[in-house]
């Protein structure tokens, strides 16, 4: 598996406090994939997550990125996995929005011209084209989020993973920010979303997986998951319509 974008073998974490927030967890992330990684608040997603770029220390197991340990060489994992927290504002540097996207490229000692050009190309790729000198404070929240995955696009990862991007979002803003990720995943991305939120996303994956107590139930196609299995995981049924996936879409 070596030519893979992502894999996890095996992978355990456990706390300090001795609890299991990773129990033996397998788990392959290949490029092209729309990943949709699903449960209920603690279930271990957000912290998988950070495995996959180094920020969590595995009690034992590995991850992989294109073959090589994550733990090894966090730094080139962070490139292909461009990485978007919940907490959007928590990446927002620069003092305008040209400067916040280049900042990473900036970091990579890239010439300044070639910086530029990648946060400008990032910036239209997310819809704030034209915006460029405004100040992030001046951003509604579902924008701020935006410019963030602008900074993560700048650094050219193969991948976007994104840990819960619908929280606290209005309507508009949420059908922003999917146009953009579907988009994305269209030019050839690798997408990863991290949501408890099934039902504003699930009918643009290609792949579902659902953590419960650290350990991952399930993992395959969103249509193949029990219907009777969300609400036992902690999940709200996107299907209570009883509605086709396509149908679930929120770009309307």
């Amino acid at each position: 598996m070596a030519g893979g974008l992502l894999k996890i073998e095996s992978l355990v974490h456990r706390f300090r406090d001795g609890g299991l927030g990773l129990d033996d967890v397998n788990l392959s992330v290949e490029d092209g994939d729309f990943l949709v990684l699903a449960g209920r608040n603690g279930s271990g997603k957000s912290l998988l997550a950070r495995h996959l770029i180094g920020l969590a220390k595995p009690t034992s197991g590995r991850v992989l990125c294109r073959g090589v340990s994550v733990r090894k060489d966090p730094l080139a994992a962070r490139r292909t996995v461009g990485f978007v927290f919940q907490d959007a504002d928590a990446q927002i540097l620069g003092q305008t929005l040209l400067e916040d996207a280049a900042f990473g490229p900036s970091s990579l000692e890239l010439e300044a011209i070639e910086a530029d050009r990648r946060a400008r190309e990032s910036l239209k790729l997310v819809g704030l084209e034209g915006l460029e000198n405004r100040s992030p404070e001046s951003l509604s929240g579902g924008e701020r989020r935006r410019l963030a995955i602008a900074g993560a696009l700048a650094m050219r990862p193969a991948c976007l993973l994104l840990d819960e991007p619908f929280a606290n979002l209005d309507l508009s803003a949420i059908r922003a920010l999917l146009e953009v990720v579907r988009a994305l995943h269209a030019s050839g991305r690798a997408i990863i979303v991290v949501t408890h939120e099934l039902e504003k996303v699930l009918a643009h994956a290609t792949r579902l997986a659902v953590m419960d107590s650290g350990r991952l139930v399930y993992d395959g196609d969103p249509d193949s998951l029990d219907r009777g299995r969300f609400e036992s995981l902690g999940l709200m049924d996107p299907y209570r319509s009883n509605s086709k996936r396509e149908d679930l879409t929120w770009l309307r």
